[in-house]
């Protein structure tokens, strides 16, 4: 069996780079209401973890799915998509 679990990979920014080797990234998604059929902004936050503490505020990042590091930390920063200035 060579079948590896499937580790998901998000898109988002970051909106806190306060503590030591770990940012949070809010990631934003579309839902449309149920009843008035359009379409929602929803935001959830993750706590990723940043190795080498390169992300800045403001930064698009790419978070994968990993075992948890911590007590609400579980996703790790894979690459920088753009810099904030």
């Amino acid at each position: 069996m060579t079948d590896k679990s499937i580790k998901h990979e998000l898109v988002g920014t970051i909106t806190s780079d306060k503590m030591d080797k770990t940012v949070v990234v809010t990631v934003e998604r579309l839902e449309k209401h149920p009843v008035f059929q359009k379409y929602i902004r929803r935001r959830t936050k993750f706590k990723a973890h940043d190795e080498k503490n390169a992300c800045r505020e403001g930064d698009k990042v790419v978070i994968r799915e990993c075992r948890p590091l911590s007590k609400e930390k579980c996703w790790r920063v894979v690459s920088i998509l753009e810099r904030q200035e």
